[in-house]
């Protein structure tokens, strides 16, 4: 298939890596792509998504697959599929279980889908009203697409209400904050669910669990992900049975009640209190590093599954009995400020491990770091430990100036 791939980062280059390993050879093209996917296909710089429809029509795209939030609650789909074009991803009214964080949990209230209690509001004075009778511990959220920035855990009832008063002024996320959500905190270990979807059925892939601490230990400051694995031994066939009955089948008949039928990435953020799946957030597409790891674990053509989606048709996919860990490596001044451009040199990859590359750049033909996560090492293997060490071994092959990254990633799963 001609495929055309919506993205730049280390989660399109692993598709795109993933799709150069179907039994199908496949032309891959990336919009607008970095400086490694033009390794795996050819990059496109069209940043209209309107252009790129056409652009899909000459080059006879026969499957489009869309890896940023950004792009969705756009409605790149939307015009995609005004065109005639197979697109695998969520159109824009269905993207609002992420790009709207007051939406998705008025959507989750009508559907008796479980999740933490709530306030969504734009009013100081109401949601002060609503910190009162909560904890010690209080969830703020920003109602917009931050990055995955927008969510504060504030320690005491004031420091809620501060959070609450500058969001809602505008001073912390702009517009994405003129509307909050208030929540209480879950006490509970978190997941990361994620489900192939073709509007009405879907298929489960393996639990992963993401680091979104910087340092090791969970210490430093949130990050967009340090790392992460899968499958989670966390996550047991009861739970994800649950999951499966509780969470993601009344998404689905949610969403077709809403006139949105759901194609695509479901990502449902879990807290898992007491053995009881909550439903922290949802995400409308594969998460990143999570799809790094995943990737590796699907068996079969990948082009057909995702392409089969698109079409309404998923059947059943195998999923291969192996664990996979992804370490992100991370630039110097990663996450306060970009980091000079650093060159990557890399010795050897051993067997069963690969990168996905993410923030670089092609310059003067040599491979630069030029991002704030520039890749992400690989391992897979028999087991949890086996994949790591493999992802580890690999991490000692790779060097560029002010390279950093956790060396404790899976240490929940060990």
């Amino acid at each position: 298939m001609n495929i055309l791939v919506i993205g730049s980062g280390g989660r399109e280059y692993a598709i795109g890596l993933r799709l150069t390993q179907d039994s199908t050879k496949h032309n891959l093209f990336f919009a607008p792509g970095n400086g490694a996917t033009a390794n795996l296909g050819q990059n496109v710089d069209i940043k209209d998504f309107n252009e790129l429809a056409k652009f899909a029509i000459e080059n006879k795209i026969e499957l489009t697959i869309v890896g940023p939030e950004n792009a969705l609650s756009d409605g790149v789909v939307d015009i995609f599929k005004a065109n005639n074009l197979n697109i695998f991803g969520p159109s824009r009214a269905a993207a609002r279980l992420e790009s709207s964080k007051a939406y998705m949990k008025e959507f989750l209230d009508k559907n008796n889908i479980r999740t933490a209690r709530f306030i969504n509001t734009n009013n100081y004075e109401e949601a002060a009203k609503f910190i009162d009778t909560l904890g010690d511990i209080v969830v703020v959220k920003a109602d917009g697409l931050c990055a995955g920035k927008g969510v504060i855990i504030a320690k005491s009832k004031d420091e809620a209400k501060s959070a609450a008063r500058d969001m809602l002024s505008g001073q912390s996320f702009g517009e994405a904050g003129e509307r909050i959500v208030v929540e209480e905190f879950l006490d509970g270990f978190e997941l990361s669910f994620f489900a192939i979807c073709d509007g009405s059925s879907f298929v489960s892939l393996p639990v992963a669990q993401d680091h979104k601490r910087l340092l090791s230990n969970d210490e430093g400051p949130n990050t967009g992900g340090m790392g992460a694995y899968a499958p989670s031994p966390l996550a047991n066939n009861e739970l994800i049975k649950r999951v499966e009955k509780e969470i993601v089948e009344p998404t689905l008949k949610g969403m077709q009640n809403e006139n949105a039928p759901f194609c695509g990435v479901l990502f449902v953020g879990l807290m898992i209190v007491n053995e009881t799946p909550y439903v922290l957030e949802f995400n409308v597409r594969f998460g990143d590093p999570e799809c790094e790891v995943l990737m590796p674990l699907i068996s079969g053509e990948l082009g057909e599954i995702l392409h089969s989606a698109a079409l309404g048709k998923l059947s059943k996919f195998e999923l291969k009995n192996e664990y996979a860990v992804g370490v992100v490596l991370a630039s110097k001044d990663y996450p306060y400020k970009s980091s000079p451009a650093a060159k990557i040199s890399v010795e050897n990859i051993p067997q069963n491990s690969h990168i996905a590359y993410a923030g670089v750049s092609l310059i003067d033909g040599e491979l630069y770091a030029t991002g704030g996560r520039v890749l992400v090492a690989v391992g897979s293997g028999a087991s949890v430990k086996e994949a790591r060490d493999r992802a580890y071994e690999l991490t000692k092959n790779i060097q560029f100036d002010g390279m950093q990254y956790r060396d404790d990633i899976g240490y929940q799963a060990l």
